[in-house]
């Protein structure tokens, strides 16, 4: 018995436990054993983190994609688990210490540290997890895997030491963005770029040999800089060798204001001729730019900074290095001062002795830590590296010769972009939760890379009593007693970079190195769902890995699902105050309706802009379609046992077989190109449009009516499409379509494992309806017979021709403005005998639904009457003495009028280049908008005025 009222949250709490009972997700059942395997690998969520909009689309599209395969009859995988996220959760654990007043990590120790991070993750690591279970995602979460699960650090291992030994990791000093509060090298995707309101400094730099006079533009070069404390790390500075005002000056050597260090000037396409002074600063240290031109000129490489941003300068040998005497006071006076003190101190020493030009305000993007919210700063440290160039070869040829495919295809530049210029990939971070780097090291320094410690040991005191620096019982001694090792062999204290073992993932979750039957069977994977934004970060990576390891790209499709933003086209926030918290929106209109929303909004290459009057209104089409099956449970529709619907005999009950058999092409066809909003409008109009309000509106009379063949095959069909419609909506609304499926029958298998539609082959039937027809007519081919296949375009002809008739009717009432009470008549001119027909078979429907006060039938269309082309042939509306033809003309006129302000309007803002340029990206894309808007809303007025005029 299905409910009155449809009521989200209880259903999915139930339908989630039956799943789980049940089973239902688990990759290799019994019964799938020889079915074709689909698998997805979902993108990791940080083990610290909760459901927010982009993992509630990016699942979604994976749970559509799976739950179809698996209703296909696939054996599916789709592969959960989580991130360690190395900054984000020893952070977290961090804070929680601080606000416990416990001890910090550093008073703790390593050890003690990371027992309290597993205690954490076993206490409130699985949040997300149940998150994502109630959204619906039907992941096979017997199968869970954690990054950092022993079988996943096996493999981390493994890969570090493989690549160790091929030269494809190695140690290096290099600039990495350095946070000062965290400590920690962070990645790109680590660092969000903030405009600041600053200063633009324009310094005097001395030219060696020149008497230094500020007056005297002829003894000194302009240099302008955002941040002068590092010009105490200047080993050059660049002229842009086109530069005719400065180009003479290549050559020479200029003197460092306060320090007195002579750097000379060299000639450099990175110095922007028409930007600033002409002239930059080089400081190889402190700047990613500055470092690639201190390679090209072999600059030394000077760094002032320490690990927390603050001065190094009286201990600092470079520095100090030619340093003259009188300079030896400043590095004393501001060696351990903050960064930006040293800042104002610099400005003002350097405005004392003349060598401040002028200060201009500045508004330039700063790198800031996103989660620590430190400005990041570039900094020289020894570091592991991947050579990613090397691994990224591979990676672009599988995407160029189509092993792997990107979905929308433009992305594929993107990706070659990146790969083509890719850099050095630094995966070692300063942090003590992630995997340990496999790294060793002897008291000279020599390090040894190995996958466990006792097997770094073997080989470490191998090498160094070869060397003769142990003995051979020194040796022995120590392999037996780890004790007698401290402080002869130590581990790298860094930790791996979170995408490293993430980079793994396709392979590792299903057991390598070993080689498993999961391996076997679901590698490689089918589809990769993620964002744009970890193309680089992540798909690359998974891409390299996966083909050096595996031999095999490790998807063949990559779908780029587009940003969740809010209604106004902004990306969301907690600085704008604009975030929409997906649990707050499942709370209040279930998961299903969110689900929808999203999947009906996911059109390939555009974001989604979310309102939660979208969803509500996606609720109530559930609603629809709940009081649609509660109102077949009322009029005893079921599907009696071996019912056949293509033997159906009334037109109108072979109409809705022909209906769902192309909604579900449709849908299919969607789904398979990943056009999930093609596949989710295809169902709502299917349901809303087709189902409730044609065909269930036009079956009335005949359920209502007299007992007889009819009134049973109706029963029956308006049941069977029922059930089709539960079939085609279960991947986008899961728990609403399982629980209709549960209580409209005595079923025991549960939808989300029952057959995806028709499965039966129906081409024979289709041969018979074109031989009846034309009994020369040739069978159409049929590529794969198990497929849907139904066809009756007789039936469609007939229902087709009612369904236009009437909408055609109602709009054109809908745009003159004929109040509802207002009963018209309808004159069909020059009507085929067909027509004939059908206008008296359907009279009293076509009358009521129409609000028509009779239908009559002329030779041509009367005066006028407003006509209509219904498939080929005039359907007149007389509607002379019914509206003031005159006022109606005026008012569609005044609204087209209308509608050419706002379009001429938009016009003119998109004309301006600076609008364009300048103004935020969903302001425009809100303009564009608004001008589609405004040239629909035009173009039905003008068909409207159109109608009246040859009315008249």
């Amino acid at each position: 018995m299905i409910e009155k009222t449809y009521q989200p949250a209880d259903i999915e709490s139930r339908m989630s436990r039956i799943w789980e009972e049940a089973g239902a997700f688990k990759a290799g059942r019994a019964e799938r054993r020889d079915a074709e395997p689909f698998t997805i690998v979902i993108p990791p969520p940080n083990v610290t983190g909760s459901l927010h909009m982009g993992h509630a689309l990016n699942n979604t599209l994976q749970d559509v994609l799976c739950r179809f395969e698996r209703m296909r009859g696939r054996d599916v995988l789709w592969q959960p688990g989580t991130d360690h996220a190395g900054i984000a959760t020893q952070m977290v654990v961090e804070r929680q210490l601080m606000e416990r007043q416990e001890p910090g990590r550093r008073d703790m120790g390593r050890a003690k540290f990371l027992e309290r991070v597993w205690q954490w993750k076993a206490e409130s690591g699985g949040v997300i997890v149940n998150q994502l279970k109630r959204l619906g995602a039907s992941c096979d979460w017997s199968r869970e895997r954690f990054t950092m699960d022993e079988g996943l650090s096996r493999a981390v291992a493994k890969v570090f030491v493989e690549l160790h030994r091929a030269g494809l990791i190695y140690k290096d000093k290099r600039l990495v963005n350095w946070d000062p509060k965290l400590l920690t090298a962070i990645s790109d995707l680590e660092v969000k770029q903030i405009e600041v309101k600053g200063s633009l400094w324009h310094l005097r730099y001395p030219i060696e040999g020149t008497n230094f006079n500020p007056d005297d533009p002829s003894t000194y070069i302009v240099v302008a800089t955002t941040r002068p404390e590092t010009m105490l790390g200047d080993t050059a500075v660049a002229v842009h060798p086109d530069n005719e005002k400065l180009e003479h000056l290549i050559g020479r050597n200029v003197v460092v204001p306060l320090v007195g260090r002579i750097i000379p000037i060299v000639g450099d396409d990175y110095a922007d001729p028409e930007k600033g002074t002409g002239a930059v600063k080089i400081t190889p240290a402190h700047d990613f730019n500055d470092f690639e031109v201190g390679k090209r000129h072999r600059l030394p490489q000077i760094g002032v900074l320490d690990r927390e941003g603050r001065l190094t300068l009286s201990d600092n040998e470079d520095y100090l290095r030619g340093l003259p005497e009188g300079a030896l006071m400043l590095a004393e006076e501001l060696h351990g001062t903050d960064r930006f003190a040293a800042r104002k101190a610099i400005v003002a020493r350097l405005e004392d002795f003349g060598f401040l030009d002028k200060v201009e305000p500045h508004a330039h993007m700063v790198p800031h830590g996103d989660r620590s919210g430190a400005v990041i700063e570039p900094y020289l440290t020894d570091q592991w590296y991947v050579d990613a160039k090397e691994l990224a070869q591979p990676a672009m040829a599988a995407v160029r010769s189509g092993d792997t495919t990107f979905v929308p295809k433009n992305w594929e530049k993107t990706y070659f972009e990146w790969m083509e210029n890719i850099q050095p990939w630094c995966i070692s971070r300063q942090l003590w939760w992630g995997h340990q780097i496999p790294a060793w090291y002897g008291p000279d320094g020599k390090v040894f890379v190995a996958e466990t410690e006792d097997e770094a040991v073997g080989h470490a005191l191998g090498y160094y009593v070869e060397q003769g620096i142990l003995t051979v019982d020194e040796g022995a001694e120590m392999a037996r007693d780890p004790a007698k090792r401290d402080g002869y062999i130590t581990r790298d204290e860094d930790v791996l970079d979170t995408w490293f073992s993430s980079a793994l993932w396709p392979f590792s979750t299903l057991g390598w190195p070993d080689e498993t039957p999961e391996l076997k069977r679901y590698y490689p994977t089918n589809v990769l769902v993620t964002g744009f934004d970890i193309i680089f970060f992540w798909v690359a990576r998974m891409m390299m890995m996966g083909i050096y390891f595996m031999k095999e790209a490790p998807f063949s499709t990559v779908y780029i699902h587009a940003l969740v933003r809010d209604e106004n086209g902004a990306k969301m926030s907690k600085s704008k105050g604009n975030v929409i918290d997906p649990l707050h929106l499942i709370d209040k209109y279930g998961a299903d309706a969110l689900r929808f929303t999203l999947a009906a909004m996911a059109a390939q290459g555009r974001d989604i802009k979310l309102s939660s009057q979208r969803v509500e209104g996606y609720r109530n089409f559930a609603t629809k379609l709940w009081n649609a099956c509660r109102f077949a449970e009322m009029n005893d529709c079921v599907v009696p046992a071996q019912f056949d619907p293509t033997v159906a005999k009334e037109t109108l009950n072979r109409w809705i077989v022909h209906e769902t058999a192309r909604a579900t092409s449709e849908v299919t066809a969607a789904i398979e190109s990943y056009r999930f909003n093609d596949a989710a409008g295809e169902i709502y109009r299917f349901v809303w449009n087709v189902y409730c309000d044609w065909y269930l509106e036009l079956a009335k009379p005949v359920i209502m009516g007299e007992d007889g063949p009819a009134k049973s095959e109706t029963r029956a069909m308006i049941a069977w499409a029922r059930d089709e419609i539960l079939k085609l909506l279960h991947p986008f609304m899961p728990f609403l379509t399982e629980e209709l499926w549960a209580v409209t029958s005595t079923r025991t298998q549960l939808l989300t494992l029952s057959p995806w539609s028709i499965k039966a082959d129906l081409a024979g039937e289709q041969d018979a309806l074109i031989a009846a027809a034309d009994p020369f007519a040739e069978p159409e081919p049929h590529a794969d017979p198990s497929e849907p296949y139904f066809r009756d375009d007789a039936a469609e002809a007939e229902i087709g021709w009612v369904v236009d008739l009437v909408t055609a009717i109602r709009s054109v009432r809908a745009e003159m403005n004929i109040p509802p009470a207002t009963l018209t008549p309808l004159v069909l001119a020059g009507a085929s005998a067909e027509s004939k027909a059908r206008a008296q078979r359907w009279n009293d429907v076509v009358k009521r639904m129409s609000r028509l006060a009779d239908i009559s039938f002329a030779d041509r269309a009367p005066e006028g009457a407003i006509q209509l082309l219904i498939r080929g042939e005039v359907a007149a509306l007389p509607l002379k003495g019914i509206i003031d033809l005159a006022a109606e003309r005026a008012r569609l006129g005044k609204e087209i009028a209308k509608a050419d302000a706002d379009i001429n309007r938009v016009d003119l803002k998109l004309a301006n280049e600076n609008f364009v340029a300048n103004a935020p990206e969903e302001i425009v894309e809100d303009e564009k908008e608004k001008r589609e808007t405004a040239i629909a809303r035009k173009a039905k007025f003008v068909e409207a005025l159109e109608r009246l005029k040859a009315a008249e």
